[in-house]
């Protein structure tokens, strides 16, 4: 075969395959353009960070402080499903855990306020923060980390 032959051979097989891959691409390219524009494109006023959230006082309605964020706890589909408040600890010791709705949670003048006291949340169920399940606790990290997983995989 001849270097001319030999060359159009390989140019005609690269133009066969490029508008596959340019398809392929833009289909992706087109999907991500779609979804990030259904999003706003900075924090909205009616939103709270939850690094800004966690560490942050707690007080009830009378303005007393009634404990402080400890954690933020989300589901699966990436939803809050509740906010831990670290109650009646001094210096980080003495005190417990309890969850609270988020939606319990309301932000007045940049402050984190629930509509109990203190000696509600006392006696709320502690909560605990630790699952050796989920590789959320103190344990050395699941050998499949970094997916959540609602049961094992098969053939393991």
């Amino acid at each position: 075969m001849s270097k001319i032959h030999l060359t159009a051979a390989v140019a005609l097989a690269l133009a066969a395959a490029a508008p596959v891959a340019y398809a392929q691409t833009a289909t992706t390219h087109d999907t991500r353009v779609a979804a990030s524009d259904t999003l706003p494109h900075g924090i909205q006023a009616d939103e709270i960070r939850a690094s800004k959230m966690i560490s942050s006082a707690v007080y009830d309605v009378q303005n007393r402080k009634i404990g402080s964020v400890d954690d933020v706890i989300l589901s699966k589909d990436g939803k809050v499903d509740a906010v831990v408040i670290d109650v009646g600890s001094f210096l980080g010791m003495g005190g417990k855990d309890v969850a609270v709705l988020p939606s319990d949670i309301k932000t007045d003048n940049n402050r984190l306020t629930l509509d109990r006291t203190k000696e509600q949340l006392q006696q709320m169920a502690s909560y605990n923060l630790e699952n050796k399940n989920t590789g959320a606790g103190t344990s050395t990290s699941p050998v499949e980390g970094g997916r959540l997983q609602t049961a094992p995989s098969p053939g393991r």
